[in-house]
């Protein structure tokens, strides 16, 4: 009979943030498979853990996968940990859980910290709908089109970023969404912790002087409804009323059904639109 595959959720900087039941586990289970097998020593020695741990990590995640399915086939329960937080969020468990699961085998889950939820609860920021993108990427090209994806971004935006990389950063989000808040949240948890508020522009001005230290979890407010009304009407300013309502009818728009877009694209009525619409009319059987 096959064994279980726990996922298991580990403190995110205070060791006393760990789960009654993540501790038992950690003690009953064959193998436990950690990112930093150094790093994990502390928590487990905290806690008179003493079960074999082999490394799992970023660089080994496919081969050593195979391994630890062939411990869960034989039988083995074995517990995934990660440096901090909860495993698979930004982290290479996904593999061995995708693995796992595929072959039928059961995946548990033993809830308990996650960076993300922890600086989202204090931030101060919307917390009803949001969007976790981890990492920014690193290859320029995809970097772009991530920020310019987040641009139009309704939801809270809650990003990761390590301190050599947060100025410029701050800077292109900037750039990017504009003037918007953010929580810049660091050493969540430990002794130095930090949950500062305040927009985009006075963080790039901040981090442009101050040097900062921590891993940083930055919450940022999504586009509002006001904000995307503006854009629109900016964008369609310079086009005639007939050129915006020739662009909807090729769409295969009614004409009623283009006007009320129209009025929603510009942030008039319905009937302003129909009456300039008249006007113009007018003004070219005059002439």
């Amino acid at each position: 009979m096959a064994g279980r595959l726990y996922i298991c959720a580990t403190p995110i900087g205070n060791l006393e943030d760990i789960t009654f039941r993540a501790v038992e586990t950690l003690k009953q289970v064959q193998l436990i498979a950690a990112e930093d097998t150094r790093h994990s020593g502390t928590l487990l020695s905290r806690y008179g853990i003493h079960t074999p741990v082999t490394s799992y990590h970023e660089h080994n995640r496919y081969e050593k996968a195979e391994v630890l399915l062939e411990r869960l086939r034989a039988g083995d329960d074995i517990a995934l940990i990660t440096d901090a937080g909860t495993p698979v969020i930004s982290d290479p468990g996904e593999v061995i859980v995708k693995l796992a699961r595929k072959e039928g085998i059961e995946v548990l889950t033993l809830p308990g910290p996650c960076a993300l939820i922890a600086a989202l609860s204090v931030s101060g920021i919307a917390g009803r709908r949001f969007c976790f993108e981890g990492f920014l990427p690193a290859d320029n090209v995809e970097r772009r089109a991530v920020l310019e994806e987040l641009k139009t971004e309704p939801r809270t935006v809650i990003l990761y970023e390590a301190p050599h990389h947060l100025k410029s950063t701050l800077q292109e989000l900037y750039r990017t969404l504009g003037d918007r808040q953010i929580a810049l949240c660091r050493e969540l948890t430990k002794l130095h912790e930090e949950a500062a508020v305040m927009t985009l522009s006075e963080a790039a001005a901040l981090y442009g002087e101050t040097e900062p230290k921590g891993e940083f979890v930055l919450v940022i407010e999504g586009r509002s409804r006001e904000q995307a009304a503006a854009e629109t009407a900016a964008k369609w300013e310079s086009v005639s009323l007939t050129e915006h309502l020739q662009h909807y009818l090729e769409e295969g728009l009614s004409q009623k059904e283009a006007m009320k877009q129209m009025a929603k694209d510009r942030g008039v009525t319905k009937r302003d639109i129909y009456n300039e619409l008249q006007r113009q009319k007018e003004r070219e059987g005059e002439a």
